[in-house]
């Protein structure tokens, strides 16, 4: 029987490695392997010898045994690979990643929006590449969260005095008023209406959620009328005052300010700033004359036009749609509004102000990406604080 000319003479701190590596549970099997080798021919086993009680060639003990005596631990180690070729190059990536961010129309294409098999077949169409397959495509969008096949829906801003407008609700928002700090007996209401809610009644009950069961609601429903909610919401102190209507219009919005202004601490503030978007029940210069001349300490701030996503009663609203409402089954118009006026007195028992994070700063840049699109790049102004 041959002797290996490759002598095995671990260290103590190289036995310590093997030994942990060769009983490891989790370590590669490869690296095991390896360290299971070393460790026979450290004991003067032949090469053939640990072949067969480890169940390799000759060969692979062979290698490993020189691979150490040359280097050590290192020498177990996988030396490094080129690997295959790239089947493509980077500006053929980069090509389809530019195509997949182009609207389809650009390439005369009857599409609203790609798909990978269709960026597959266009690519190849325009000779970017001869042949490609989608799921190599992909993995490509995916690497840059690229998804040319989602959309969001947005509004571009209409409103001449966009920035402005926007600009003051957010001093207000936070505390401040032409450039002077409120005061703690001022405050910021934030007021809408929420319209044309439905009494659902399912035409069947729906199941709890069980063992291995979600909750069931019925998709079918009787309709039981609608109603409107109006709200108004502190925007400091997390308190909320709503009332009930049959509809929208402008007296039930006048009850609410009713409401809201004889109730301490808004019935002895000094002011109370109402933000408002430009629905019909508290639109135009007519709707800041009735507020002025019914509650001269209040005053109503409109929003820009298309812009409610900067009334924070919207936030409000969203909760009680999803919490109180959403999948609901209510015997009737009564059944629905006692259900929003509970909801908000449970609101403001636990609630705390929104974070609202979105600034001047956050405006400007808004306004900034917007310029870059607009063809009339004058009309939107940027802002500056008072």
């Amino acid at each position: 029987m041959t002797t290996s000319p490759f002598v095995i003479l671990p260290t103590a701190a190289d036995l310590i490695v093997l030994t942990r590596r060769a009983n490891s549970a989790c370590a590669e099997h490869r690296q095991v392997i390896r360290a299971k080798i070393v460790l026979a021919a450290a004991q003067g086993c032949t090469n053939a010898a640990i072949a067969a009680e480890l169940d390799l060639h000759v060969d692979t003990v062979r290698k490993w045994r020189k691979r150490y005596a040359r280097s050590g631990l290192a020498g177990l180690m996988d030396l490094p690979r080129s690997g295959r070729p790239p089947v493509f190059t980077p500006v053929q990536v980069a090509q389809v990643k530019a195509l997949a961010c182009t609207p389809p129309a650009d390439s005369g294409l009857p599409l609203a929006r790609w798909s990978v098999l269709e960026l597959a077949v266009e690519a190849v169409s325009q000779g970017v590449t001869p042949s490609i397959s989608p799921s190599t495509i992909s993995r490509w969008l995916a690497k840059d969260a690229i998804k040319p096949w989602q959309h969001r829906s947005w509004i571009f801003p209409r409103d001449p005095d966009f920035a402005t407008k926007a600009g003051v609700v957010l001093d207000l928002y936070d505390r401040r008023w032409q450039g002077v700090e409120l005061g703690d007996d001022e405050y910021v209401i934030s007021a809408d209406e929420k319209s044309q809610l439905q009494a659902l009644r399912r035409r069947h009950p729906g199941l709890p959620a069980g063992p291995g069961r979600t909750r069931r609601v019925e998709f079918e429903y009787r309709r039981g009328g609608t109603l409107a909610y109006f709200a108004a919401y502190d925007v400091h102190h997390a308190h909320v005052i709503g009332t009930i209507a049959p509809k929208t219009g402008i007296a039930p919005f006048a009850d609410l300010v009713h409401q809201v202004m004889t109730t301490e601490p808004y019935a002895s503030a000094r002011r109370v700033f109402w933000v408002v978007d430009n629905g019909s029940s508290h639109n135009g210069e007519r709707s800041i004359e009735r507020m002025n001349q019914a509650w001269p300490t209040a005053t109503l701030v409109h929003l820009p036009v298309h812009a409610s996503w900067l009334n924070e009663v919207e936030i409000y609203f969203s909760i009680l749609q999803r919490k109180a409402i959403a999948t609901g089954d209510f015997a009737d118009l009564d059944d629905l509004a006692t259900r929003i006026l509970a909801f908000q007195q449970r609101y403001n028992a636990t609630a705390s102000p929104f974070d609202w994070k979105y600034t001047r700063h956050d405006l400007n840049d808004y306004l900034a990406r917007l310029r870059r699109h607009d063809n009339n790049p004058e009309e939107l102004t940027t802002p500056q604080a008072a």
